[in-house]
């Protein structure tokens, strides 16, 4: 059995004060108690020291991180590294989010060398694919997915895919208050998991955790993640809240 990971993307949102608020009410919501979901939170890189001290002693909430670049160190003004982000004691890194393939230009050949690098680090990626609408609309679908994951996942051995999060975010659904039907939705992660199996093995596709991440809400994570293939949710917008985030953590318990 998959565990569930719902992550909080916050993307260019919450000062430290916001952050440290937004955690205190999380906890005090029961989150911290929940240990059959793994909770991520995901802040920008001025927040994560103080999510991180917000958190205390909470085992099962980890910190992530938005991005970061592939070199170890160097003049490499407005990037952050790897060992950048141990240093303040994050465990995830968002890599390959639509928005830095739309607005900053990052190809899969890019987030490849991320993901790796990731994991020389010590750090779980979770890499994001998805398709247009117009790509939708033109029946491409399988053939988007299929090439970005074996383009962003390129070179990992078994070990490393059982590692790494797979997040389907349809770019259409992000951010619009469109929602991929839970059937569209399933439909998506079970041919992403077959993709899987088919660079690795049976094993390693059965284990790879796949999130849904597109516009989710309260209203709808039950039934998204009540899905077979579907493993939890990136949520943005929806995660801004931390009264609508924790019933999206408690949608996942409910299988």
């Amino acid at each position: 059995m998959r565990k569930k990971i719902v992550a909080a993307n916050w993307k260019m949102n919450m000062t430290q004060a916001e952050a440290s608020r937004f955690v205190e009410a999380l906890l005090l919501r029961d989150v911290g108690e929940i240990t059959d979901v793994e909770v991520v939170i995901v802040p920008p890189f001025t927040a994560i020291a103080k999510v991180t001290e917000a958190l205390g002693n909470a085992q099962n909430i980890k910190v992530g991180a938005q991005n970061m670049y592939w070199e170890k160190n160097g003049p490499f003004t407005g990037e952050i590294s790897a060992a950048l982000l141990r240093d303040l004691f994050v465990h995830y890194v968002v890599l390959g989010h639509s928005e830095r393939r739309t607005l900053f230009g990052e190809t899969d050949e890019i987030v490849n060398r991320k993901v790796r690098v990731a994991h020389e680090a010590k750090l779980r990626p979770i890499a994001c694919i998805g398709e247009t609408l117009e790509q939708r609309d033109r029946g491409n679908v399988e053939k988007i997915l299929a090439m970005q994951l074996r383009g962003s996942l390129a070179g990992l051995t078994p070990k490393d895919l059982q590692e790494t999060v797979v997040a389907y975010e349809p770019v259409w659904a992000i951010g619009t208050g469109r929602t991929a039907t839970p059937e569209q939705a399933q439909e998506a992660h079970a041919f992403i998991r077959k993709t899987l199996r088919e660079m690795a093995d049976d094993t390693t596709g059965e284990h790879v955790r796949i999130q849904y991440g597109g516009s989710v809400k309260p209203e709808n994570a039950r039934e998204l993640m009540s899905q077979p293939d579907i493993d939890g949710a990136l949520v943005g917008g929806a995660s801004l809240d931390p009264r609508s985030f924790a019933q999206i953590v408690k949608a996942a318990r409910e299988r």
